[in-house]
């Protein structure tokens, strides 16, 4: 069953511009922008959002979170006039919290549909795997506005895509359509468009499968490496392999490999 989650902090009693839903039969938690017809992101909402994904993270209902939209577009971006009266106080901080998907130790999948501009592409570009349906669109429109991208943008994305693509899409504010998305690797899966919600509900019945510890150690491993060099990312792996050798985890996969038996993790 599907339910609005509660949070005890104050700042999230009124959610601007989205709705968090908790599925815990399926321990699943969706965080869904609902400000139609484009889900433009204000300048609060970013705050909430990232004690939103800090709260999930924390709550041990919840194996996988998945970041969606209502309507036709994920997002058209950002409030522009918000970018003006913000506090330079306020502005230094943008890319911090669209990072939340980052830093949670949970997968997190986007499921792009639409546009998917400016703050949604970023935010996106910040979670585990991105689903895109056939007709969607990334971009990162900021140099129409003689700006740049703000909120770890253009970072997330030249080190997915390299710097030559990067300055494509940024210096001339390029509309980049899902089937190219996936074939240039800024896109897990490009599929049909009544297909998105299926796709994202198989990838959350996967990633539940597996020990949430070894997936939780993963990620961390995988972030913390992508700028290491490779003698410094091969020695992290070690330890963390290591680590994952004395868990109640592994000791299960390996039963259950020699059982011909579907594991049962428990996280531990």
């Amino acid at each position: 069953m599907t339910a609005p989650m509660t949070f005890a902090d104050a700042r999230l009693a009124a959610l601007d511009g989205f709705r968090v839903e908790l599925d815990e039969t399926h321990e699943r938690a969706d965080v869904v922008l609902d400000r139609p017809p484009f889900n433009i992101i204000a300048m609060p909402q970013r705050d909430q959002l990232r004690l939103v994904f800090e709260a999930l993270d924390e709550n041990p209902r919840v194996r996988v979170i998945v970041l969606r939209a209502a309507g036709e577009h994920f997002s058209s971006g950002g409030n522009i006039r918000g970018f003006m009266e913000a506090t330079p106080e306020h502005v230094s901080k943008l890319a911090w919290n669209i990072a939340a998907p980052a830093r949670c130790a949970k997968p997190v999948i986007a499921a792009n549909r639409g546009y998917c501009f400016g703050v949604g592409f970023e935010i996106s570009l910040a979670c585990d795997f991105r689903l895109i349906s056939e007709t969607g669109q990334y971009a990162l429109p900021e140099q129409r506005l003689g700006q740049i991208p703000g909120s770890g943008g253009s970072a997330r994305l030249q080190k997915i895509v390299g710097i030559t693509r990067t300055k494509d899409i940024v210096m001339r504010s390029r509309r980049i359509p899902a089937k190219q998305a996936y074939e240039w690797g800024i896109a897990t899966e490009c599929v049909p468009d009544d297909k998105l919600e299926a796709a994202t509900d198989a990838l959350v019945e996967e990633l539940r499968a597996f020990s949430p510890l070894a997936q939780r150690t993963a990620k961390k491993l995988l972030n913390d490496t992508e700028d290491a060099t490779l003698s410094v990312a091969i020695e992290l792996e070690g330890h963390c392999y290591s680590r994952l050798r004395q868990s109640d985890d592994f000791r299960e996969g390996v039963d259950a490999f020699h059982a011909k038996r579907p594991a049962q993790f428990k996280g531990s």
